[in-house]
């Protein structure tokens, strides 16, 4: 019997924004599924059991709840410590297909739950877990009125077979995971994570405790801007020690207040949040947004605190934002909320902002509405205990009023997660992130060339370049991308002409944008000669188009109208020096109204105005604003940011191909026999184990035996045609070639007995020697696998060799990866073009390198007690003659209970 799997207990949220705490059975909750089961009504009842049943017998009450965690697997569903809902899977003996593993599923859920999305969960939960238990399909038995279940099995996304047999549906689907029960968990993830911050982003009437009459202090300056700005519904200071407060009617409690609250903003000592989130919930408010510090970012003690409020908040079914956060806005007249308590309210716009830092986030605000970036919504999300960044993607993904998404970002708590939505959100809004800590000085002490190479920032660039996200250096260039991304179209292309009264500012903006990897075309005859129409002689008309100091608005216009409306370009640069500081509005004004008339929507216009700071409001005001930069540079730095975004969302999606030739029962085989030998530590396999999990994966190995004498190693190499290579086996060793382990090339007995004889001889614990084919020629590179402990697996790919760590020509991926990934992976790294072919030499065999790093991602992604993989050398062979594996190194260790839900990424689960 397995242990309880105690890393399968989550609480997630139901469609109605409701929170419930998902686990597994455990034989004490005998008690508590009587109880349930009592609860259930009749039709309930007889949908589940085919029959009318009043009672579960105490015989029947023990086998529910005494499972083995592995044939048989039961999830409940719990509000409070009252069971309300049950799933279960028991496996079905099927010695007629002993390759196959199917289970028989049942659900039952209390009839005030029904209609919830509790069922979808359960299923979703059970087939994460089966999938990691080797089952591969379900089977249930549903009778044909039950139509609530059949629905839910319809909408699971699974790919289901039917048959009706006197009035009973036989329900059959694999469970491997696919694309389309992927797009079904999501929907019921967003839909009930949406629902769950409406009311903190909605409310329909709030509460402030520890609103004060100060308006120094915090509360008292948050209760002021709710009521400045003013909020759509009611305000409710709660101060036991004030009976008014700005004029507004003060309650001691939330309990005490008459009407419902949505959201309460919590502005009290640390010491009284506790107590304070337990009124809420009494009370029935649906968030919290505590404002007070003094918790997790103070340390174990603080931590502990956080996630009893974290506790309490779910147990009552309310989203909590904070602690130690400055607030939120919603700009939206429909509720004008203010609530947080620094002194910018900005105005209202497209882009939805988060902030992990509420310091930051008070410079944020006011840096926007100096720049007129306008703003939809608001969140500071502090110690980020419940509410996430991953959390308001999936809200603003749907928003109709935000079209960009920006965060300030210090940590994640679910990357994986993060990035699984960014990707598909990037899809069809921009997310633009400063990720604060580039530092490599904690970079992991790992014994092999892959784990060495790995680093936090390179783990977080990863999951940025395949999720589309923008990210940015600094909070000025975040400012920079945004204004672009919120006001300008996307550009079509990388074709950029630059605009200029001055040739100084003009050739920096050129030498940017060329360095960036943007275009600057030479314009045709027939453009150039329409546009020296309107300039003086002595103008420059190429690319740059330099028009001289005498430039005012008329030239600015009529230059400006041509390129636009020019199929020679995709954005335009229009950079301005004021000669005479009364022209400079005129100019502004010029460019504004020029791109307003012109209707372009494929046409990405920027405004670089030096010294000029009263051009941007000029520039920043109407229907079509344009964004204004200071330096050329930094013009060039966000036109280049959303050109790559623009074609990263044009690029295909990228797929994760069936391998229908993996033989997972071996591969399983070897890590149990491994770890069987290893112990619960683990360690790096043996050289046989390793060949052996390749082999599984169909991963091409140079031909090899052990040889524990030289006998027997003249006798392993008779067996192979051509020259071999020598390599000695010892635990002591790990990097062969390092330590004189290794001889290559040898042909005939003597070579073979004077090889093994030196390359024992270099350890004392030497058991032996790998005698492997030797592969001559191809081009070496590295694939391998590290596992960063906060974004999981990481796949890496560069130079091969003994040039690894010299020349770090090397890059990662978040696993799983794609067949796009993978190809990308391959063209990114410097010496891509030695695969390709180099000044007339022969080029590798790309293909057969892309299906390389595919097999490694998938051996990664169904075998989670690996922890560092490192093939190095791979030797790509010519087109054709495919790839080879010539040494290869693996780690594993044992997984607590056996299982590690956080690779599947279990859906719908709080974090």
């Amino acid at each position: 019997m397995a242990d309880y799997p105690k890393d399968f207990e989550f609480d997630v949220l139901l469609r109605d924004g409701a929170v419930i705490h998902l686990r597994p059975i455990r034989p004490d909750d005998a008690e508590r599924e009587h109880r349930f089961f009592q609860r259930v009504g009749p039709e309930s009842v007889y949908h589940r059991f085919f029959r009318m049943k009043r009672d579960l017998s105490p015989e029947e009450l023990r086998h529910f709840t005494t499972l083995d965690y592995d044939d048989r697997m039961a999830f409940v569903a719990v509000e409070g410590d009252e069971m309300v809902a049950v799933g279960r899977y028991d496996v079905i003996p099927t010695p007629d297909r002993a390759e196959e593993r199917v289970a028989e599923v049942a659900f039952l859920v209390q009839d005030s739950f029904q209609g919830r999305g509790l069922g979808s969960h359960l299923l979703q939960h059970l087939t994460v877990y089966a999938r990691l238990r080797g089952i591969t399909g379900f089977e249930a038995f549903v009778l044909a009125e039950n139509h609530a279940m059949l629905r839910l099995f319809r909408d699971s996304g699974y790919r289901l077979t039917r048959t009706l047999d006197e009035g009973i549906y036989s329900v059959e689907f694999p469970i491997e995971y696919s694309l389309e029960a992927r797009a079904a968990e999501w929907e019921h993830e967003k839909r009930a994570v949406t629902a769950s911050l409406m009311p903190i982003v909605y409310p329909t009437s709030v509460a402030v405790v520890g609103a004060s009459r100060d308006d120094r202090s915090i509360g008292g300056r948050l209760l002021r801007n709710l009521l400045l700005r003013g909020f759509t519904g009611p305000v409710y200071p709660v101060n036991p020690n004030a009976a008014f407060v700005h004029a507004v009617k003060t309650y001691a409690s939330v309990e005490e207040i008459p009407d419902p609250v949505d959201l309460a903003f919590i502005v009290v000592p640390a010491a009284a949040v506790p107590d304070v989130i337990e009124e809420c919930g009494r009370k029935g408010v649906k968030g919290v947004v505590i404002i007070s510090s003094g918790f997790g970012e103070t340390g174990e003690a603080g931590a502990a605190v956080e996630r009893g409020l974290v506790g309490s908040a779910r147990r009552y079914g309310m989203r909590l934002v904070g602690p130690n956060c400055m607030g939120v806005i919603n700009t939206d007249i429909k509720v004008n909320l203010d609530g947080q308590f620094g002194p910018t309210f900005p105005p209202g716009g497209n882009v939805a902002m988060s902030s992990q830092s509420g310091a930051l986030g008070l410079a944020i605000l006011e840096q926007a509405t100096e720049l007129g970036i306008g703003i939809s919504t608001f969140v500071s999300l502090g110690n980020r205990a419940d509410v996430s960044a991953t959390d308001l993607l999936l809200y603003w993904e749907d928003d109709p009023a935000s079209d960009v998404i920006v965060n300030y970002v210090e940590s994640f708590g679910s990357p994986r997660r993060f990035g699984r939505l960014a990707r598909r959100v990037s899809r069809s809004k921009p997310i633009v992130v400063v990720k604060a800590g580039r530092s490599r000085a904690g970079a992991r002490a790992v014994a092999s060339h892959t784990g060495s190479l790995a680093s936090l920032d390179v783990a977080v660039d990863a999951l940025f370049r395949q999720s589309g996200v923008i990210r940015t250096e600094t909070l000025h260039e975040l400012f920079d991308v945004t204004s672009l991304l919120a006001n300008q179209p996307l550009p079509q292309g990388r074709r950029v002409v630059v605009l200029s009264n001055a040739g100084g500012p003009a050739i920096l903006a050129a030498d940017a944008l060329e360095a960036l990897g943007l275009e600057l075309p030479e314009l045709s005859p027939e453009l150039q000669g329409r546009l020296a129409e309107h300039l003086p002689s002595a103008a420059a008309t190429r690319n740059p188009v330099d028009m001289i100091a005498s430039a005012g608005a008329a030239e600015y216009q009529a230059t400006l109208e041509l390129l636009l409306s020019s199929d020679e370009v995709d954005a335009v640069i229009a950079v301005y020096i004021p000669t005479v500081q009364e022209g400079t509005l005129d100019v502004a004004a010029a460019v504004r109204t020029t791109v307003e008339a012109s209707g372009a929507t494929d046409k990405a216009v920027l405004a670089v105005f030096m010294g000029s700071r009263p051009a941007i409001a000029e520039l920043t005001h109407g229907d079509v604003q344009v964004p204004v930069y200071p330096y050329p540079e930094s013009a060039a730095r966000a036109l280049a940011a959303a050109v790559n975004y623009a074609e990263w969302r044009e690029r295909p999606e990228g797929a994760y191909p069936d391998l229908p030739d993996v033989d997972r029962v071996d591969a399983e085989a070897t890590v149990r026999g491994a770890l069987g030998r290893l112990g619960s530590a683990g360690g790096w396999l043996s050289d046989i184990e390793v060949l052996s999990l390749l082999r599984a994966y169909g991963i091409p190995t140079a031909q090899a035996a052990v040889a524990a004498t030289a006998d027997d190693a003249v006798q392993r190499a008779q067996e192979i045609d051509g020259p071999v290579a020598l390599k000695v086996v010892a635990p002591s060793i790990l990097h062969k070639s390092d330590s004189g382990g290794v001889e290559l090339d040898l042909e005939g007995e003597t070579a073979v007995r004077g090889a093994f004889e030196r390359v024992t001889a270099v350890s004392d614990d030497a058991e032996g020697v790998l005698v492997q084919q030797y592969v001559a020629g191809g081009r070496e590179v590295i694939v391998g696998m590290t596992e960063d402990p906060v974004f999981g697996p990481l796949i890496v790919f560069g130079l091969g060799g003994i040039f690894v760590e010299l020349m770090q020509d090397v890059v990662f991926r978040i696993n799983p990866i794609s067949d796009l990934d993978a190809q990308e992976m391959i063209s990114a790294v410097r010496s891509a073009k030695l695969l390709t072919g180099y000044r007339g030499a022969p080029g590798g065999d790309v293909a057969a390198l892309e299906d390389l790093l595919l097999r490694v991602s998938k051996l990664v992604e169904d075998t989670p007690e690996i922890t560092e993989i490192d093939l190095n050398p791979v030797k790509v062979l010519e087109p054709g003659d495919g790839v080879c594996v010539v040494d290869a190194r693996i780690r594993i260790r044992q997984l607590a209970g056996g299982l590690v839900p956080s690779r599947k990424d279990v859906p719908g689960r709080m974090l």
